[in-house]
């Protein structure tokens, strides 16, 4: 057993003056002070600074907007975001899809459901159920070869889920009404 007089300790301390500085040199400030100097105006006070605002916010959105069309990857949201969802987008772009034709075709049938003939108005209900059908086929035929083609690329762990959803939604729009805008052109279907 060690004794507690045994023990010794020993401490050393440089105490040189000069090598130290004592404080920071100025008093620190108060809390009043310090919110002081954080206060901002939150709008623009003047004509000029209210202008100047205006052009800024103005130059921000078209920025914004421009990148949301062009598909850059920090305007996009969240939903569009990614190398699977971009390949989803490339993909369904260079396909031709049924549902591009919906917007015309509900036009259409608007027009002919003016015509007072029942015939013409039975047939037109007729139309438009079965494109429907065929519009929900080709988005499920879409999910499905999106699927196929991400697994292979990306790994069957790796598949986000959502993808089948994104792809139909994609092919009911119109091409020149995509956001992001279609950055492929028909047949060019991007590489594996």
């Amino acid at each position: 057993m060690a004794k507690a007089s045994d023990k010794t300790i020993t401490t050393t301390q440089v105490a040189d003056p000069e090598s130290t500085t004592a404080g920071k040199g100025r008093p620190t400030p108060s809390r009043r002070e310090r919110e002081q100097a954080n206060v901002r105006p939150l709008v623009a006070k003047g004509k000029e600074a209210q202008k100047a605002q205006r052009a800024r916010l103005a130059e921000q959105r078209d920025r914004a907007r421009v990148g949301l069309a062009n598909g850059e990857e920090k305007f996009l949201p969240v939903r569009d975001k990614g190398p699977q969802r971009r390949f989803i987008r490339d993909y369904v772009d260079a396909r031709y899809s049924v549902g591009e034709a919906m917007i015309p075709l509900m036009v259409l049938v608007i027009v002919m459901s003016l015509v007072n003939v029942t015939a013409v108005q039975a047939a037109t209900l007729f139309v438009l159920w079965g494109f429907f059908i065929v519009a929900i086929i080709d988005c499920l035929v879409a999910g499905h070869l999106v699927t196929k083609k991400l697994t292979a690329k990306f790994g069957a762990d790796a598949v986000q889920k959502g993808n089948r959803w994104y792809a139909a939604m994609r092919c009911m729009q119109l091409k020149p009404m995509r956001l992001p805008k279609p950055q492929v052109k028909r047949r060019e279907f991007p590489v594996l």
